[in-house]
């Protein structure tokens, strides 16, 4: 048999054929069916082939989709445990009272959202009824990350259950009063039921993905046997567009995480319109899935199909399935019978003749509301598959209908994300449609009322009872935090004296502290290192030998360093989390550690080190997401600043995080300049994080890869330190060298990296100008604030309390002159507390690649531009002569 002309090489060409002749005989069959029974038939052969040979466990490429239909055929499905007449009349009441509450809500304006609920329902109603575990059971329970625009079913469930009150489904969206519900899954807002918060769209999928991997990472560290836990995410289909919603797929797939399920709602709808228009979403998410390494269940048609199935016997629907858009199939959703007979079965003469068979009201039934998702025994069967599955995680592709049982106004409607409430006659047609008894003198007034069969219902017992079964409520929040004993003074004492004339990083301060931590013996085991790939640059190596790589299969090979001191050592029981180069999955894993005192009743110590223009600017939206979840561990924002990071430029260089980072009211954020504050400040958020009276706060520490001597911490400057502010040193202290008593005065105020520049102003001041200057260490600029914007508050109250940076400065002579790496914004956060005459320096605007003394003399921050802001600031005053500041610019070269 001759090639197809203009044939491409393949691979196979490279491969030796022991049988050419065996091989062209399957050649010349494959050409024998196409020929003799259509090319359709050839391409139904090899499918089912290549099928079976993946089945067999055959070394093939897996096929990356499938056909348009069920994984499990309706024969193949699995008995239904449960009682369906039941769990439909508790789904009911759970559809009514999420369209009540937010068609209530609506009079005041809060929005709300309807559809997605109803689309959702039984994805969710059967999970509560048979699989998800709750935390009163052994272990930790499943995690649930229900998708944010659900809320309102969630909530209803819950009403039904007892847990919530008709008062607080009426204050939905309403929550100053001190009564209300949040709008979305909010851990913050709502701590005894939301364990994470999701509507921050792709945030859900990849921290689901990393807290399976964290799950196993406490089992194979043997702090916490996981292994009964389950993690379930509940998505959207238009949900999948964000690029955090597919980043880990191939790392829940490469390390087997088969403890974590996606349930992905395939209404075919975004906010706006069709998910894929003129494609096919599922598709689409069938390949990726499946390319990455996913099992994956299809869950698409209901029973009313399997009729139609039956009658398609020359593979016509299944083509026809395939072929359509969705954009197309929303439409035939909210079309009469005939429009779907000419538009869908028109086109081919076997899809003629099998409509023919079909009456109006089957083609109606198929077409409107038979969905896979709305059926609890495909919804089961789904759910037990996955379950069941080993070695690889699971996705179920569940089709649904948006709007389902709200009535033609709603449903398939692409508006309908948008729309608020019903009229009180669909809701009239909702009731009917659900068979709820609910009188039409329940809606006298024109208010819709909530529903519920009452507490002794067979209903709510019939719950009650199932989630007595599964472990308890669901979803549900506890905290069962247990005190931390705090370190030993010891593990400080290296950092508190000092190095002598050795210099040393602040970087390297922080991971020497963070070593000597870890080999505690009552919390060391509860440090949890998190580094995105670059643990060497902050000096981080020393740490593989003694405490591991995290893998789940732990060294497979014999590392190339591995004759070396600093070898990279991975570990089935290794503590550290090196991740590749991605900070969103490494925030991802803080999360999870973060928040392990709830979810699994573990207090973890984590601390993720990273560069820190790749932090806040990067993974803003994550640190939002762990202050929402409660989270508390030290994020370290390392080679910080705008001019520290030699040759690297624009794109590197962070003036601005400080700033992110303070609009964030749960991130402590302090810009240490020694090895010394470093320890106090640590050492503080041991204590507020896992002490005894536990803050739901985290720490933000920059840190700098500038090598300089390290003083020893001087007395009593503790509480400075942590408040964010203490006198370093005065004029007085530079001996035969200060300035004489009646020199005019300043003080100088610096963070970070900073304090050294301004410490070499304080010599020129004195040196060269006769100005005598004090050097203040501002270890928070933010915590300064915090401390002012609350004793501002005590007046409200009639109270009166003088800020902490207003009374440390008070009587200081002189005006203040603030600098930093960063920005002058950061900095001026706390001006308008400062009694003196304020002014700063910063490093505004882009950075650029430079040395650092060139870098610093381009933004003005260099120990020369400091003395010349100086005397201008006391020129201003009168204090020196006009002349001094043009003088000083000329001498130092400005």
């Amino acid at each position: 048999m001759s090639d197809p002309v203009g044939k491409l090489p393949s691979e196979l060409d490279q491969l030796p054929d022991r049988d050419a002749e065996e091989t062209a005989e399957w050649a010349q069959s494959l050409d024998a069916v196409a020929k003799a029974a259509g090319t359709r038939r050839a391409e139904y052969l090899l499918r089912r082939t290549l099928q079976h040979a993946e089945a067999a466990g055959l070394a093939l490429p897996k096929l990356l989709e499938t056909d348009y239909v069920n994984t499990i055929p309706t024969a193949a499905e699995p008995e239904f445990p449960g009682d369906e007449e039941m769990e439909a009349r508790i789904t009911a009441w759970n559809r009514w009272n999420a369209a009540a509450m937010v068609t209530r809500g609506s009079k005041y304006g809060v929005g709300g959202h309807i559809a997605t609920f109803a689309s959702a329902a039984w994805l969710y109603e059967t999970g509560f009824q048979h699989f998800f575990r709750g935390k009163e059971a052994d272990g930790s329970g499943d995690q649930l990350y229900v998708q944010g625009h659900a809320s309102p079913g969630i909530y209803a469930r819950a009403f039904l259950d007892g847990r919530i009150s008709e008062q607080q489904l009426d204050n939905f969206r309403q929550e100053s009063g001190g009564n209300g519900l949040p709008s979305y899954p909010h851990p913050r807002r709502l701590p005894w039921l939301w364990e994470f918060p999701t509507v921050s769209m792709g945030l859900g999928p990849l921290s689901a993905i990393y807290q399976a991997r964290f799950n196993r990472y406490l089992e194979n560290r043997r702090i916490k046997d996981t292994s009964n836990s389950h993690v379930w995410a509940f998505l959207g289909d238009g949900e999948m567009d964000e690029p955090e919603s597919t980043a880990a797929l191939a790392l829940a797939a490469r390390e087997g995480l088969d403890n974590l399920t996606f349930v992905i709602n395939c209404n075919l709808q975004r906010l706006d319109g069709p998910v894929r228009a003129n494609f096919r979403v599922v598709q689409e998410l069938e390949g990726a899935f499946r390319g990455a390494g996913w099992n994956v269940v299809k869950t698409l048609w209901g029973n009313a199909w399997d009729e139609l199935f039956r009658l398609d016997t020359t593979g016509a629907l299944v083509r026809r399935l395939r072929e359509t858009p969705d954009a197309q199939f929303q439409t035939y959703a909210t079309r009469d019978a005939a429009y779907i007979r000419e538009h869908f079965f028109g086109g081919d003469p076997a899809l003629v003749a099998m409509a023919q068979l079909l009456s109006d009201a089957k083609i109606a039934e198929c077409f409107h509301t038979s969905r896979g998702g709305h059926e609890p025994r495909k919804v089961y069967a789904a759910y037990k598959a996955a379950l069941a599955h080993k070695g690889a995680p699971t996705v179920i592709l569940a089709q649904t209908v948006k709007g389902y049982t709200l009535g033609a106004g709603f449903e398939s409607k692409n508006a309908n994300h948008q729309m608020k409430k019903l009229t009180i006659d669909e809701f009239k047609g909702m009731r009917d449609l659900l068979g709820l008894p609910i009188p039409d003198s329940a809606f006298e007034g024109g208010v819709v009322p909530y529903g519920h069969p009452g507490a002794d219902s067979p209903e709510v017992r019939y719950l009650h009872e199932r989630r007595a079964a599964l472990g308890g409520p669901a979803p549900a929040r506890r905290v069962h935090q247990v005190a931390l004993p705090q370190p030993a003074d010891k593990s400080y004492a290296p950092l508190l004296k000092g190095s002598g004339k050795q210099e040393m990083a602040t970087t390297m301060a922080f991971v020497r502290l963070v070593k000597d931590l870890m080999r505690d013996k009552e919390t060391g085991r509860r440090w949890v290192p998190i580094v995105p790939d670059e643990a060497r640059t902050f000096g981080m190596e020393s740490l593989f030998p003694s405490a591991g790589i995290y893998s789940p299969l732990g060294q497979t090979y014999e590392p190339v360093d591995r004759d070396q001191l600093m070898y990279y050592k991975e570990a089935k029981d290794g503590q550290i989390l090196n991740e590749g180069i991605t900070e969103a999955g490494a925030m991802a894993d803080f999360i999870a550690a973060a928040t392990s005192y709830a979810t699994h009743g573990e207090t973890m110590i984590p601390f993720y080190i990273f560069y820190s223009m790749f932090g806040w600017q990067r993974t803003g939206d994550q640190m939002w997401q762990l202050a929402d979840q409660l989270g508390k561990g030290f994020i370290v924002g390392a080679t910080a600043g705008r001019t520290t990071l030699t040759g690297e430029g624009l794109q590197h260089a962070d003036g601005h995080s400080h700033l992110i980072a303070a609009t964030n009211p749960a991130s402590l954020n302090y810009d240490p300049a020694f090895a010394y504050e470093i320890a106090v400040i640590v050492k503080d958020g041991l204590n507020r994080m896992y002490g005894e009276t536990p803050e739901d706060v985290f720490y933000y520490l920059t840190v700098y890869n500038e090598p300089k001597p390290q003083p020893a911490m001087p007395e009593g400057v503790e509480e400075g330190i942590v408040k964010g502010l203490y006198r370093f040193n005065t004029a007085a202290d530079l001996g035969e060298a200060a300035p004489a008593a009646d020199a005019p005065k300043i003080q100088l105020m610096a963070s970070g990296t900073a304090i050294h520049w301004i410490l070499e102003a304080q010599q020129l001041l004195a040196k060269d100008w006769n100005v005598s200057a004090d050097v203040w260490s501002a270890t928070s600029w933010g915590e300064l604030r915090r401390d002012a914007l609350e004793a501002d508050e005590t007046l409200l109250r009639g109270e009166e309390r003088t800020p902490y940076v207003t009374r440390v400065l008070e009587g200081a002579p002189g005006p203040v002159l603030a600098v930093s790496d960063w920005m002058r914004q950061v900095p001026d956060q706390i001006s308008q507390w400062v009694p003196q005459e304020w002014s700063s320096l910063g490093t505004d605007g882009f950075g650029l690649s430079d040395t650092r003394a060139g870098a610093r003399r381009h933004f003005g921050v260099d120990a020369q531009s400091i003395v010349v802001a100086a005397l201008a600031q006391l020129a201003r005053r009168g204090e020196v002569p006009a002349s001094a500041v043009k003088e000083a610019r000329e001498r130092y070269g400005l």
